[in-house]
């Protein structure tokens, strides 16, 4: 069985991939798994070197990989060229680091108990990563998740989204080129695979829907295999009455439409002081209906691309459908185009959250805006959701948006900015609540989660014939062991002597 892969923006087939099954998951795995050790072997400066080549690949091969990228996605170059700095900044980030990063940590005793062990942590790579992505940012994600993976020392069994499979496998095309150890593999298809891939692997890494990653980590849970599942996002925007609105308007159009809003950290919805209402939505009504929208014919003629599916942008037109039914008005865009392949920037107002364009993840170029009365009532409808991933607070008193950031329950939050930071590899990038579990980058974190930690202890001294408490047991023995532990826990003199209350 196979599947074409079409341009959502002009309807082209541009590739044909093969639907693969369980059992050749299985024998993928196995293969990576057969590899793994000589790449684990090879230690972070090693396989430092071949994510350097590959970075390299990546910035020789750009326009090409735009190409692709463009030709499934049907989004701007500009956004395109975005992903593949973004990766090979992340491995710049993670190939420096990676050495410390890894190295085995020493670790002090806790007390006399153990002051004649030396004690190391050692960090062992999980054999075979499974890294199932969505069709957004097809090479950014694959990209970000494999590059700590394998610098850590695991294989990697990419399954890519079966509508834009084609940019996973140009990094896998890229990684043979190079002639790099046979440690990372990419599978195609539908459903079926990406289960597959969950069922051989030894963790997994998910980006995607809430409704799949749920089903994703009960079955990594089933397996007693860790998972880390980004998922859905409803992220709010809070416009204070002291921002700058010009600055908030370009941010918020930006980070609500680029890649026609089909991104779990865009912002899908807005909660602007009454004070300065009216003025955001008209600067924000202006930059929106300047947009340039459609197919791109030359570099950087288009601002907002096409919808990933027409079942996306069908789910755009209910959401904008609803609101406008229950009261809201549209004051910039507001249809579908050229047959569903694009949907306009749209701008509601007069919205609440009745409406399923404040509720429920839109993924599209909507931005609705709702007036509040003040600070306090926009975090509360901002925490009035099921989603936590990332919110934006718009302010020129920066120190109280970082005591705003502090009240609201998301993964992260971005004062007068947006997006930015997916690109901070030292923070962590999450979901709370219905957004997922777990984190991708946090700089260390986001290395070591593809690791698992083993405990070492070696004697600092020499040994006897038998410790002191092995068989066989006798009064005197334990008498002796329970007096010497008692001085050793205890921190009054009463206790450690024996006097305390029921003695």
């Amino acid at each position: 069985m196979s599947i074409d892969v079409t341009n959502p923006a002009t309807r082209a087939v541009v590739g044909t991939i093969s639907v693969q099954t369980p059992e050749e998951v299985s024998v993928a795995s196995a293969k990576l798994r057969a590899e793994q050790p000589a790449w684990e072997a090879l230690g972070p400066k090693g396989r430092g070197e071949w994510l350097r080549k590959f970075r390299d690949w990546l910035l020789d091969n750009e326009s090409h990989l735009i190409d692709v990228l463009c030709s499934e996605t049907g989004k701007p170059r500009t956004e395109a060229a975005l992903e593949i700095m973004v990766i090979c900044d992340g491995i710049n980030y993670y190939a420096e680091r990676a050495p410390k990063i890894l190295a085995e940590e020493s670790i002090r005793p806790a007390g006399l108990l153990t002051a004649s062990k030396k004690l190391t942590k050692i960090y062992r790579p999980h054999p075979v990563v499974g890294v199932i992505t969505p069709w957004n940012f097809p090479l950014l994600i694959p990209g970000m998740d494999a590059v700590p993976a394998l610098l850590a020392g695991c294989a990697v069994l990419v399954k890519p989204s079966e509508s834009t499979p084609l940019s996973a496998l140009e990094l896998l095309r890229g990684w043979r080129e190079i002639d790099a150890p046979p440690v990372l593999a990419v599978v195609t298809g539908l459903g079926g695979t990406g289960a597959a891939v969950v069922d051989n692997v030894d963790i997994v890494q998910f980006t995607g829907s809430t409704r799949t990653g749920r089903l994703i980590a009960a079955r990594a849970g089933e397996r007693l295999i860790p998972c880390c599942v980004e998922l859905g996002g409803k992220d709010p925007a809070l416009v204070l009455a002291d921002a700058d609105l010009e600055r908030a308007a370009n941010g918020i159009a930006w980070a609500a439409l680029m890649n026609s809003g089909q991104a779990c950290i865009s912002v899908e919805r807005v909660y602007v002081e009454a004070s300065v209402h009216d003025r955001f939505v008209g600067l924000l009504t202006e930059k929106v209906g300047a947009l340039r929208q459609g197919a791109e014919t030359r570099p950087s003629d288009i601002d907002v691309g096409a919808m990933a599916t027409p079942a996306q942008a069908e789910i755009v037109r209910t959401h904008v459908k609803d609101a406008v039914a229950r009261g809201a008005k549209v004051v910039a865009g507001g249809n579908l185009v050229d047959g569903g392949a694009f949907f306009e920037p749209t701008v509601l107002t007069g919205v609440d959250h009745t409406m399923i364009c404040m509720t429920e993840e839109t993924f599209g170029p909507t931005i609705p805006v709702m007036k509040v009365r003040d600070a306090d009532e926009a975090i509360r409808w901002a925490n009035d959701s099921e989603y936590g991933l990332s919110a934006t607070v718009w302010t020129r008193d920066e120190a109280r948006g970082a005591r705003i950031a502090r009240r609201l329950e998301a993964g992260a939050v971005n004062i007068n900015d947006a997006y930015v930071n997916l690109f901070c590899f030292g923070l962590p990038h999450g979901g709370w609540k219905s957004s997922g579990i777990g984190a991708r980058l946090g700089g260390a974190a986001g290395m070591r989660k593809y690791c698992r930690q083993q405990a070492v202890t070696t004697p600092r001294i020499p040994l006897a014939k038998a410790e002191v408490m092995w068989f066989p047991y006798s009064p005197r023995r334990v008498g002796l062991v329970a007096r010497i532990l008692r001085l050793l826990v205890a921190r009054d003199l009463s206790r450690r002597v024996g006097r305390s209350a029921g003695r």
